[in-house]
């Protein structure tokens, strides 16, 4: 796409320009003992349009790859089951003009499908056709940063459950006529993940549902999916668990010195002006077993990049450095940056910034198929569509990520 490759273009130059005004901040600094207020607004223009910038690149890549798949909002299936389509067409029926002939139809079809039968007992509820179901999960994963770099999987039932071995066996050395002693078995521990309901409720005047040129799949993916993944990308980074996904922000910190299994071990980052060198951001690289080093990534949100940002090594290298090139990430002392708002603004206190395998860390879990309950009764004049969705979250290797803590003074 020559977008992508103008907006890298126009990347690299204004990375380029934002080092070179840095290198004079920081040269001010060290001859004059301050900065003129002039050149720091100046670094701080380069820095905020630098990350705007970033921010654009992902997004345009996020289009180009949904376009190469065909996946965008509303999106037709493959046309070639004629079962799919019929109920297709059935659920589009109940969704302009409800009845319980229609309701009837698309819950007969749902199981000629092969569809989730999520049907409340009452009646009421119908389960969305799979491109309506398919739109929200894609949009999902273009925006929400945690299911992008997570493990996610799709389940029918309401909790996952998996067994972690921590270890724990005996083993050794012995010689031929040596004794051998009774080893150990190693210790396994439970993660069960339950699933919470999610709901987003869009109405439509009835005048809206008749106007037949209108793509209603595409419609009620677009108002739905924005409710749910705001409400996902929150939960998954500082959701508490209760009638929500526990988030990795959620978990006990421990400094990682004390680090035991149900916690989330964190390096001590030095006061809230955040890092005057990158000791503290190679002591949490390490911090993590190297065995998880292949594949983690950096998370952090677009602030505390932009603080980051400045920092060199010993010889005068900037640690971060832009993806100049099409679907290449951001990179820190050699890993990738991925940006969540959500996580925490440095501070006093705060944990801005993890450093994990988070494929091997955080799992989330979706129970298979929306549910839709359509209401014409609540607001006269208007159809309220009440949609829900069962998903879990949580983490199920805690080793598999770090943290950095800000001191509290």
């Amino acid at each position: 796409m020559e977008a992508i490759k103008a907006m890298i273009e126009d990347i690299g130059r204004a990375f380029e320009a934002f080092k070179a005004e840095n290198d004079a901040r920081i040269k001010a600094i060290e001859t004059k003992g301050h900065v003129d207020p002039i050149l720091a607004e100046k670094v701080d223009k380069i820095n905020e349009s630098l990350s705007a910038m970033l921010d654009m690149k992902r997004q345009l890549e996020a289009l180009e790859a949904a376009a190469a798949r065909g996946q965008f909002p509303g999106g037709g299936g493959s046309g070639g089951d004629n079962v799919v389509a019929e109920y297709r067409a059935a659920f589009e029926k109940w969704f302009r003009h409800g009845g319980e002939g229609n309701l009837a139809a698309v819950k007969d079809l749902q199981v000629k499908a092969s569809m989730s039968t999520l049907s409340d007992p009452d009646g009421g509820y119908v389960t969305a056709p799979p491109e309506f179901d398919q739109a929200i999960d894609r949009v999902a994963g273009t925006i929400s940063v945690m299911r992008r770099i997570s493990t996610v999987r799709t389940i029918g039932a309401d909790t996952y459950k998996k067994l972690v071995n921590q270890g724990g066996s005996t083993s050794g050395w012995v010689a031929e006529k040596e004794s051998r002693s009774e080893t150990s078995s190693p210790t396994l521990k439970e993660i069960a993940i339950n699933t919470k309901e999610v709901y987003a409720e869009p109405g439509a005047t009835q005048i809206m549902l008749d106007d037949a040129r209108m793509d209603l799949a595409a419609w009620l993916a677009d108002e739905v999916s924005v409710e749910f993944n705001e409400e996902e990308g929150t939960a998954f980074i500082s959701g508490d668990g209760v009638a929500k996904p526990k988030g990795i922000a959620a978990y006990t910190m421990v400094a990682n010195a004390s680090y035991a299994w149900g916690s989330i071990g964190y390096i001590a980052g030095g006061h809230a002006s955040l890092l005057n060198n990158a000791d503290k951001l190679i002591d949490l690289q390490h911090a993590l077993k190297s065995t998880y080093r292949n594949g983690a990534l950096w998370l952090m949100n677009d602030a505390t990049c932009g603080k980051i940002r400045t920092l060199k090594d010993g010889d005068g290298n900037y640690l971060w450095r832009p993806g100049l090139a099409e679907g290449k990430p951001d990179i820190l002392l050699g890993k990738p940056c991925e940006y969540d708002d959500n996580l925490d603004d440095i501070g006093a206190g705060k944990y801005p910034l993890f450093f994990g395998n988070f494929k091997r860390g955080y799992l989330i879990i979706d129970r298979l198929g929306i549910r839709i309950l359509r209401d014409p009764y609540t607001s006269k004049g208007n159809v309220l569509f009440y949609c829900t969705k069962r998903v879990g979250g949580g983490v199920v290797m805690y080793e598999a990520i770090k943290a950095l803590k800000i001191a509290t003074s």
